[in-house]
């Protein structure tokens, strides 16, 4: 698996080979389905937006006006030159500064593997999400899975965590651990679900056949607790 460094020298983005296009928008739909939204009026706001393409396809689907942030200037600049117009928009910008955020709320909060970047202040963090939500609005996450091997690989060993480069402190979790923290924070209708086998990278030939026995593998309920990701979703009050 290939990826794409920010101007830090650490793994954010995998580079987008047709399967990782593929589990991309898979996502995407995903967040989609769980946002819910038809009719226009609705601001939506994407932490960790890297170079655009979940927002963009986001975008291209339903309604939302989409601000979409990094802290990673190449990559905001990237995204507002190849998708950037009228209900899509990109910034620089550090959602937990009360300074840069201002006065703007939001319906919905999302991310691609966001939180566990934000392992340190996770607390603080969805603490700040929710000052940032309108009554009733939601946020959704895609997260790495503690439990699933690759996972245990990349963030539990000392080797391997320098190998993907790795920021020193983020931390994969499992869902009994972020269902705490959001229901600490004061969220409601808390739904965290073990979510996509799908692995980025693998050769187009193998996406289909992945997704046929990912789709199987998350009924089961041992073997779904290995998918690479859990599905977060919450609600402020």
């Amino acid at each position: 698996m290939s990826h794409i460094t920010d101007n830090r020298g650490y793994n954010q983005i995998f580079q987008m080979a047709e399967s990782t296009r593929i589990r991309m928008k898979r996502r995407a739909d995903w967040f989609i389905e769980a946002m819910n939204i038809t009719a226009p009026g609705k601001k939506g706001l994407e932490i960790g937006c890297g170079t655009g393409e979940m927002s963009n396809w986001i975008a291209e689907q339903i309604p939302l006006d989409i601000l979409g942030t990094d802290l990673c200037e190449p990559f905001v600049r990237s995204a507002n030159e190849r998708f950037g117009r009228e209900r899509l928009k990109f910034e620089v910008l550090d959602f937990t500064d009360p300074a840069q955020i201002m006065d703007r709320r939001f319906d919905v909060i999302y991310g691609n593997g966001i939180l566990h970047h934000l392992y340190p202040v996770l607390d603080a963090s969805l603490v700040q999400m929710k000052s940032l939500l309108r009554p009733n609005g939601k946020i959704i996450f895609m997260e790495p899975n503690i439990y699933n091997p690759y996972c245990q690989l990349i963030f539990k060993s000392d080797y391997f965590r320098k190998k993907a480069k790795l920021e020193p402190d983020e931390m994969a979790f499992s869902p009994g651990f972020i269902r705490k923290r959001l229901q600490a924070a004061g969220y409601t209708n808390i739904k965290v679900t073990y979510k996509d086998f799908l692995l980025p990278g693998i050769p187009a030939f193998l996406v289909k056949p992945s997704i046929a026995i990912g789709n199987v593998a998350e009924r089961l309920p041992l073997i779904k607790k290995i998918a690479q990701s859990i599905f977060i979703e919450a609600q402020s009050i």
